[in-house]
């Protein structure tokens, strides 16, 4: 198996105990559609789709949406694009509802959440479309807010690979967050001091967080 996250159109599952799972995927352009196996679906989505209903599509500028078929962003229609700003509203088809969110200002990452039932297959509770950085941790402003954890964990790229680094954000659950100090973290059992390579199927753990990747 590849064990490299450097080729184009990579996508996987990010498991956070006990906080959830999220559908990562790196590209920037990517498709949302009823799962198919015969067509290329970025994000499969189980509900009343077309297998290619949209594509989002990142670049200098931001984010746009382009309605292949029936999509709406915050109720008027994405005839065929149209911009995606934070807290955005995207209906695809007549059920689907999405909210698009970039929590980090300065970060390019964006991400989705659900505000109907529907779940993407395999299921998750949250899709995040990662540019250069995502940011797990305490801080309200994070990618995905892990509120226990006494770290920040930054996943990031570095010439077509993908990094982790760990810094410490506080003293103890309840404290604000400090200044970030130096952390020692395992990938795959193997002690990292601040940051480290990863690799599809990793699981990463330290002090008060434990995460893993999985390969889709």
């Amino acid at each position: 198996m590849d064990r490299s996250f450097g080729k184009s159109g990579r996508r996987f599952l990010l498991w956070i105990d006990a906080v959830g799972g999220f559908w990562v995927c790196l590209d920037d352009t990517v498709v949302l559609g009823q799962p198919d196996p015969a067509a290329k679906v970025d994000i499969p989505i189980l509900g009343d789709l077309s297998t290619q209903h949209a594509r989002i599509r990142r670049d200098a500028e931001g984010y746009m949406i382009e309605g292949l078929r029936e999509t709406r962003v915050n109720g008027r229609r994405a005839e065929p694009w149209a911009l995606l700003g934070h807290g955005a509203t995207i209906a695809l088809g007549e059920t689907v509802r999405l909210l698009f969110r970039r929590p980090l200002v300065l970060s390019a990452t964006a991400r989705l959440d659900f505000l109907s039932r529907h779940r993407t297959q395999p299921s998750s509770d949250a899709v995040l479309l990662m540019a250069e950085a995502c940011v797990l941790g305490p801080r309200p402003t994070s990618h995905v807010v892990c509120r226990d954890w006494p770290c920040e964990v930054v996943l990031y790229r570095h010439e077509g690979e993908l990094f982790c680094r760990v810094a410490n954000v506080g003293n103890s659950p309840g404290e604000p967050p400090g200044l970030p100090t130096e952390a020692v973290f395992e990938i795959d059992g193997q002690k990292h001091r601040q940051r480290g390579q990863i690799h599809p199927n990793a699981h990463v753990v330290g002090e008060g967080f434990s995460l893993c990747l999985e390969e889709i």
